[in-house]
């Protein structure tokens, strides 16, 4: 398997094009299956269920009016935050067949893993009231979310991405609380957590560290680079994930 493991954030909306780039490109054979690690700037990553939604465009102004970019993602799920303090991921798979629930289980338990090598109360599922629920939420202790995940499936490939919350808990309920009252969700903002609540010595660098060792336990990693034939792939899509108008 691929290892992409970038150190700096980019511009979040080329963020997600390269991620696209990574996904058609292991679908048509010209990489192999490829997880992707990369820290990024403050963003609010919108589903296709929010923009279709009458209060999006009140929901993008919220987000951008407190630094944050809006985003398109590429995975499924509704309004999600990135900070500095968050690690976004996506791990591309060649031949996805209808294995969907499979490829959750097998992400979640590899973070749910890698956050207890490191010391923390780490469980699979949803906290009731969490921001963009899913069953294959990672929480600590039961009660506060800190990683969340969705797929992307095209033909010969599938897409399992998400954000980790390694910091900054408190910026990501204060961009959600205005952006969710625009998309009229419900959502309890208490249920919002970071890994520090748990680690108070946590990184992004030792959070990434954790991710890849357990990667590497199911398959060997090799490192690569966003190279520049990557970089002109991803800037041919940069613009779907451009909320219209933006």
């Amino acid at each position: 398997m691929d290892l992409i493991r970038e150190t700096e954030p980019r511009d979040p909306h080329l963020e997600t094009a390269i991620s696209h780039a990574v996904l058609r490109q292991v679908a048509a054979g010209e990489r192999p299956e490829t997880l992707r690690i990369h820290p990024t700037r403050p963003s609010v990553a919108f589903g296709i269920r929010d923009s279709r939604s009458p209060g999006y465009s009140n929901a993008i102004r919220e987000a951008s009016q407190r630094g944050f970019t809006p985003v398109e993602r590429l995975a499924g799920g509704r309004a999600a935050a990135f900070t500095r303090g968050t690690l976004a991921f996506s791990w591309a798979k060649p031949d996805p067949g209808l294995n969907t629930e499979a490829r959750f289980v097998a992400l979640a338990s590899i973070m749910r893993d890698a956050f207890a090598t490191m010391g923390a109360d780490a469980r699979i599922g949803e906290v009731p009231g969490e921001y963009c629920p899913g069953a294959y939420s990672v929480n600590l202790s039961g009660r506060y979310k800190v990683m969340g995940v969705g797929q992307r499936i095209i033909r010969g490939a599938a897409h399992v991405g998400g954000v980790v919350v390694v910091t900054d808990r408190q910026a990501i309920i204060d961009v959600l609380i205005p952006v969710y009252a625009a998309l009229g969700l419900p959502w309890d903002p208490a249920t919002s957590g970071d890994l520090f609540m748990q680690l108070p010595n946590i990184d992004l660098e030792r959070t990434a560290d954790a991710i890849t060792g357990q990667f590497a336990r199911i398959d060997d990693l090799e490192t690569v680079q966003v190279d520049s034939s990557l970089l002109a792939h991803a800037s041919d899509l940069v613009e779907l994930s451009r909320p219209p108008g933006w």
